[in-house]
C-alpha cells in the first residue's frame, strides 16, 4: 500500500470467529464511527398511527429512488406505525447496499436518507510470503467494481484463513481494512500475518496397556516435531491426517488380534501461543482373539470349498489378524477370476465368541455365472494406435475371463513405456450377466526425446552428446534413434531402428549402423591419464526376435565390425616398429586391422512386472556370439545374466542379480614379433570389470594388469650413487595397464529405499548395495625388467645393446667401449585371480533439473594386489 493510501481514513474492518480443534479464537473487530455495525434508531419521535402522505428518498448515487423503496413495504396511502418504520429500516440494511440509513417522519411525510456502500476499486494483499498472490486471489470472491459488503469481506477472510490452515498455519490472522477514495470508492486491503507453521508438539495416548506409546506412534503418519525430523512433512498438523491416523491405529490392533479395539476420542488442542498442537488419543484395547473354525463354502461348482479351506493361510488357534482376512478375500476373488468368474462375491461371515475369545470365519463364495470378454475398450490414446495396445493384451473378445491374464496384460502395457504409471484396466458388466467389458484407460506421456547435453563424468571427464529418439514412432510402437557423443576418451555416432511387430506379426526386427572411436588410457602421476591404444570400430548389426512362450523369447543377430587398433608412433615406436620397452608387449600385440563377422543369439526368460522399473519377477538371459563367419577373428563368447526382484512392503524393493561370461578363441597359436607365444584372445575382445558396473573400484580397476614401476638411483648417506635402482613406492613413478580377462563374474544385492511423495516427484531413488566379482584367465604376459642401454662409445661398433636388470635391478657393467644409459623400470603382472572382490555402499539416482544424476559411495572390503579402488563415483549431465 502506497503512502498516500495509508493517510486515508480507515472506515471498516473485520470480524471472525474461528473454531480450531475445539478451541475458540475471537479476533478483535476494528470499527469506524462512520460505519455502524447495527442499525440506529430512527430519528423521528414516536407518533400515533397515521397514513403515509409522501415518501422522499435522498442520498442515492447509483440507485434510483424507486429501487430503494422497492426493498421496503412502505407505500403512499398506507397506514404506518413505529414498528413498520423500524421494519423498513431493517429491510434496507439487509440488502447490504447501504452503509447508513435513516427514516425521518414529518406527520406522514417520510424522508428516507441513505448512504450507499462504496464500490470496490481494487483488492490489495499485504504480508503474504509463504502463499503467493496467485494462490490466494482465486479464494477471494470480492472483485473490483463490485459493491462492498461486510458479509462478503467476512466470507473472503474465512476462505483465506482456511487456505492457510490447509498449509498448516493455524496461527495465521487476516485483518481486512477499507481505504476510502473519492467518488465513493474504496480499496480493500487484506493485511495478513502468516505466523509459523503449526507443528505437532506432542502425541499423547491414553488407555494403551499392551503396546507402548512409541510403538503406536510409529504406526501413525503424523509424527512429533523433533530436531531430527526437520525435513519431514509428517510433523505438521493436518486434521485429515488425524482421522487417517485413527484408522491406522485400528488396523494395527486388528492385525494383532484385538477385534474389539476402538478409539474413544481424538482431540487436537492448539497451544496458547498458537504455535503447535497437542494431540490426545483415548483408546480402548479390549481382549485379544484367536482364530476359531475357519472354512470356505463355495456355491461355484468349479471351486471346491474343501480344497480351498486347506489352502487358507490362517489356522485355528492362530492369533486373529484382520489384514490376513482381507488378503484372503482378495485371494479367493482372484482364484475365482482364474476360472472365469469375474464377479464372484466373497463374503466372510464372522462368529465372535467372547467366552473363549475366538473368531470363527466362514468365507462364503456366492454362485456367479462364468464370464466372457464381450469387448476391450481403450481410452486416452491420442497418438498410440489401438493395435499397439491391443497386441499386448493376453485376452481377446470372446475369451473366457481370467484375472491373471488381465494383470499380465497390464504389466505388458506398462513395460512399453508409452504411458503414465496410473494405467488401469477396469472390469465393467457387459450386456449380459455372463459378459464383461475390459476398459483400459491410458494416459500418454512423451516418448520422443530431442536433446543436446553437456556434462561431467568421473569416467570420461567432459561429455557432449546430441540425440534424437522416438520410442513410439508414428504411434506404431517403433523405435527410431540417432546419437552423437563426444568426450575426452570416446566418440561415437549411431543410427538405429526397431520394428517390434514386423508385418503385424509377433516378430521384432531392427538394425544399427555405427562408428565408435575409443581412446584407451592408463593411470599415471597423481591419477592423471595417458592415452594408450586407439580403437576405431565401424560396423552394423541386424537383429530379430521371436517369442517362444509368454515369458520366453529368442533374439538373433548378425554383426560385422571393422576394427583398427593403433598406437601413437611418436610415443611408442622406435625404428618404425612398436617398441615393447615403450608400450609393453601386450599393447604391441593389440595393434592392427581386423574384421569381425559374428552371429549370435540370446535366450530370454522374463517375468518382471515392469521392464523399466521392476518391483517383482525374474529375468534370465543366455547369450552366445560366434565370430569366424568370415573375417579375421574367431571366438565363442558366452554370457549368462539373471536377476530377481522382491517387494518387501512399505515401498522397499530387494533385488539379487548376477552375470558372468567366458570367451574362447577358435584360432591357433599366436606369436609376437619376437616369436614368443601370446594370449590368443586379443586385448580388445576381452572382458573388463570396474566402474561403473562394479562400484567401489575404478574403471577397469579389477583383474589382470601390468604395473610398470620406474626406478630411481639409490644413494648412500653422502649422496653418492650405490649403483642400485630401487622403487620409490610412489604413484608418481607407476603406470597401470589393465589387460582384461577371458572369464568374469559379477553379483549384486540391492535394496531400493522408498521416500516420501515429494522425494518421489523429484525423482530421488536411493539404495544400498553389495557388489562382488572378479575377472581373470589370460596367459601371463612376458613382463620386462629393464635397466637401460649400453650405448657405444667413441670408435665402438654402431648400434646398442639392450640389457635386462637382475633380481636386484642393479645396473649392469657395460662391455668395453660402451657406456650405460639409464631409463630403468620393472614390470609386475598382478590381479589374475578369480578370488572375489567385494564392495558395499549406497547410491542415489536423481532426475535433477540439470539432467540425470547418479552418485555412488562404495567401500572396497575385499581386493587383490593391483586392484584400483575408488570411493565416490558420479555422473551428471544437463540439457540446454
Amino acid at each position: 500500500m502506497n503512502s498516500s493510501m495509508r493517510q486515508r481514513p480507515i472506515v471498516a474492518a473485520l470480524l471472525a470467529t474461528t473454531m480450531i480443534a475445539g478451541l475458540t479464537a475471537v479476533p478483535a473487530v476494528a470499527q469506524d464511527a462512520a460505519a455502524p455495525l447495527a442499525a440506529p434508531a430512527t430519528t423521528a419521535a414516536p407518533a400515533a398511527q397515521g397514513t403515509i402522505r409522501s415518501i422522499t428518498v435522498t442520498g442515492t448515487q447509483r440507485l434510483e429512488p424507486d429501487t430503494v423503496l422497492s426493498y421496503t413495504k412502505l407505500r403512499i396511502g398506507q397506514p404506518y406505525s413505529q414498528e413498520s418504520l423500524d421494519q423498513g429500516l431493517r429491510d434496507l440494511y439487509e440488502t447490504e447496499l447501504f452503509a447508513d440509513v435513516q427514516i425521518r417522519n414529518d406527520n406522514g411525510a417520510l424522508t428516507v436518507e441513505v448512504k450507499e456502500n462504496p464500490v470496490i476499486n481494487r483488492i490489495v494483499l499485504e504480508g503474504n510470503k509463504r502463499l503467493k498472490d496467485d494462490k490466494i486471489r482465486p479464494e477471494i470472491k470480492l472483485a473490483p467494481r463490485q459493491i462492498y459488503t461486510r458479509s462478503k469481506v467476512r466470507a473472503d477472510v474465512a476462505r483465506i484463513v482456511e487456505l492457510y490452515r490447509r498449509q498448516g498455519r493455524f496461527a495465521a490472522t487476516i485483518e481486512p481494512k477499507m481505504v476510502q477514495l473519492d467518488q465513493n470508492r474504496v480499496d480493500i486491503v487484506f493485511e495478513i500475518s502468516e505466523g509459523p507453521k503449526s507443528k505437532v508438539r506432542q502425541i499423547n495416548i491414553i488407555g494403551n496397556d499392551k503396546f507402548s506409546d512409541g510403538e503406536l506412534r510409529s504406526e501413525m503418519v503424523t509424527k512429533q516435531s523433533r530436531w531430527f525430523r526437520i525435513f519431514s512433512s509428517g510433523t505438521s498438523y493436518d486434521p485429515d491426517r488425524l482421522a487417517y491416523d485413527q484408522q491406522k491405529l485400528r488396523q494395527f490392533y486388528l492385525t494383532e488380534g484385538y477385534a474389539d479395539f476402538r478409539v474413544i476420542s481424538a482431540v487436537a488442542e492448539l497451544t496458547p501461543d498458537k504455535q503447535d498442537f497437542i494431540i490426545t488419543y483415548v483408546v480402548e484395547e479390549g481382549d485379544r482373539y484367536k482364530f476359531g473354525d475357519v472354512k470356505v463354502e463355495s456355491d461355484i461348482r468349479d471351486l471346491s470349498g474343501e480344497s480351498l479351506t486347506k489352502r487358507l493361510p490362517m489356522k485355528t488357534g492362530d492369533w486373529y489378524n484382520a489384514k490376513l482376512v482381507e488378503d484372503t478375500v482378495d485371494t479367493l476373488s482372484e482364484t475365482a477370476g482364474l476360472f472365469g468368474y469375474a464377479f464372484a462375491d466373497v463374503q466372510p461371515d464372522f462368529n465372535r465368541n467372547k467366552e473363549d475369545l475366538t473368531m470363527g470365519i466362514n468365507f462364503r463364495i456366492a454362485n456367479a455365472p462364468r464370464v466372457y470378454v464381450e469387448r476391450v475398450d481403450i481410452n486416452g490414446n491420442t497418438l498410440t494406435q489401438d493395435k499397439v495396445i491391443r497386441r499386448e493384451f493376453r485376452l481377446a473378445e470372446g475369451d473366457a475371463f481370467n484375472s491373471f491374464l488381465v494383470k499380465r496384460s497390464k504389466d505388458r502395457i506398462n513395460s512399453l513405456g508409452f504411458f503414465q504409471e496410473k494405467l488401469d484396466i477396469e472390469q465393467k458388466p457387459g450386456s449380459a450377466p455372463d459378459r464383461i467389458v475390459l476398459e483400459t484407460n491410458v494416459q500418454e506421456k512423451s516418448t520422443g526425446e530431442l536433446s543436446l547435453s553437456a556434462g561431467f563424468s568421473s569416467l570420461e571427464r567432459f561429455i557432449v552428446a546430441a540425440s534424437i529418439t522416438q520410442r513410439n514412432f508414428r504411434g506404431k510402437g517403433q523405435e527410431l534413434r540417432t546419437s552423437v557423443n563426444y568426450s575426452a576418451y570416446s566418440k561415437s555416432i549411431e543410427v538405429g531402428f526397431t520394428e517390434p511387430y514386423f508385418m503385424d506379426k509377433n516378430i521384432a526386427l531392427g538394425g544399427d549402423i555405427y562408428r565408435r572411436d575409443l581412446n584407451s588410457f592408463r593411470y599415471l602421476t597423481n591419477n592423471d591419464r595417458d592415452t594408450t591404444y586407439e580403437q576405431t570400430t565401424t560396423g552394423f548389426q541386424i537383429r530379430a526376435g521371436v517369442p517362444i512362450t509368454e515369458y520366453m523369447s529368442l533374439a538373433l543377430r548378425y554383426s560385422l565390425n571393422f576394427d583398427d587398433v593403433t598406437l601413437d608412433e611418436d610415443t611408442y615406436y622406435s625404428n618404425g616398429q612398436c617398441d615393447p620397452l615403450l608400450a609393453g608387449r601386450y599393447l604391441c600385440d593389440a595393434i592392427g586391422k581386423r574384421t569381425t563377422s559374428s552371429v549370435g543369439y540370446s535366450l530370454i526368460y522374463d517375468t518382471r512386472d515392469n521392464r523399466i522399473r521392476p518391483t517383482r519377477g525374474n529375468n534370465v538371459v543366455l547369450s552366445q556370439d560366434f565370430a569366424g563367419l568370415g573375417g579375421d577373428v574367431k571366438y565363442v563368447k558366452t554370457r549368462l545374466s539373471a536377476s530377481k526382484f522382491w517387494p518387501l512392503g512399505g515401498g522397499f524393493i530387494f533385488s539379487l542379480s548376477g552375470e558372468g561370461g567366458y570367451i574362447h578363441s577358435l584360432e591357433g597359436e599366436r606369436r609376437d614379433a619376437s616369436g614368443a607365444l601370446v594370449e590368443k584372445v586379443r586385448l580388445v575382445d576381452r572382458f573388463f570389470l570396474g566402474e561403473p558396473q562394479f562400484r567401489g573400484f575404478d574403471i577397469r580397476g579389477v583383474g589382470p594388469r601390468v604395473k610398470r614401476y620406474y626406478l630411481t638411483a639409490e644413494t648412500d648417506e653422502d649422496g653418492a650413487s650405490t649403483g642400485n635402482y630401487i622403487r620409490t613406492n610412489s604413484n608418481n613413478n607407476i603406470s597401470d595397464d589393465a589387460l582384461g580377462g577371458k572369464i568374469y563374474y559379477l553379483a549384486r544385492a540391492e535394496v531400493q529405499i522408498p521416500l516420501g511423495s515429494a522425494a518421489r516427484e523429484m525423482g530421488l531413488r536411493p539404495s544400498v548395495f553389495v557388489d562382488a566379482g572378479a575377472v581373470a584367465g589370460i596367459k601371463d604376459p612376458d613382463t620386462i625388467n629393464f635397466a637401460g642401454y649400453c650405448a657405444p662409445g667413441t670408435g665402438a661398433p654402431t648400434g646398442s645393446t639392450t640389457v635386462r636388470a637382475d633380481g636386484t635391478a642393479r645396473a649392469p657393467i657395460c662391455p668395453a667401449n660402451y657406456t650405460f644409459s639409464g631409463g630403468n623400470f620393472e614390470e609386475e603382472y598382478l590381479g589374475d585371480t578369480l578370488k572375489p572382490r567385494l564392495s558395499v555402499g549406497f547410491g542415489v539416482n536423481w532426475n535433477s533439473p540439470f539432467g540425470p544424476f547418479r552418485i555412488d559411495i562404495a567401500k572396497a572390503l575385499l581386493k587383490e594386489p593391483g586392484d584400483d579402488n575408488k570411493l565416490i563415483t558420479f555422473n551428471v549431465g544437463t540439457q540446454f
